[in-house]
């Protein structure tokens, strides 16, 4: 069955997006960016809520951008080839190998689940990530930790009053001191404390 992840790029205080809104800590390194890059070839669909598919819209024609060079323009391409479902109220359409969801986010993902295919299901923006972990829907939490405090926004990890406890599958640490971790979530452990 295909595994639920939730990848992100916080703070190390835990922030995907500061208080200004800005996220401009992320931009990451040749290395780091490869790594993502290798991460989302790895997938078979992408869940975003309709801020995160806003913000990633632009590599939808980053191909026409001159002045990319081949690693982004290989993450342009793999971006625009790989199956996207948005969640949206207030979208009407959408852009590129992208569909408005159909059903709800439990919906989708036992139906993604389902179908036979290649890759994981990945889910982006806090707040439909959100909505995943408290459902106990995410199998993986990947996060890229960049070394500044933002002192605010909005956090990496979904505020919910339920416990998950975690197994350490990877790290890595980058020579930007970017560090990555994944964890697995620990099926047998979840409660609702």
């Amino acid at each position: 069955m295909r595994s639920v992840t939730y990848s992100m790029s916080p703070s190390l205080d835990g922030y995907i997006v500061g208080p200004d809104g800005g996220f401009n800590w992320t931009a990451p390194d040749d290395e780091v960016f490869r790594f993502a890059t290798d991460e989302v070839r790895a997938l078979g669909v992408h869940l975003l809520g309709r801020r995160l598919y806003e913000a990633m819209l632009y590599w939808e024609t980053a191909d026409q951008d001159p002045s990319l060079d081949d690693l982004r323009l290989e993450f342009a391409a793999i971006w625009k080839r790989l199956p996207k479902v948005v969640f949206s109220t207030t979208l009407s359409q959408v852009q590129g190998n992208a569909r408005l969801a159909s059903g709800g986010l439990a919906e989708e993902i036992e139906r993604l689940r389902a179908e036979t295919g290649e890759g994981n299901i990945a889910i982006g923006g806090a707040t439909l990530a959100a909505e995943a972990a408290a459902l106990g829907l995410i199998d993986e939490y990947r996060a890229r930790v960049y070394p500044v405090l933002v002192g605010g926004g909005i956090p990496y990890f979904p505020q919910h009053e339920r416990r998950a406890d975690l197994e350490l599958i990877e790290t890595r640490t980058f020579g930007s001191g970017v560090v990555y971790l994944g964890y697995r979530v620990a099926r047998s452990t979840v409660s609702d404390e």
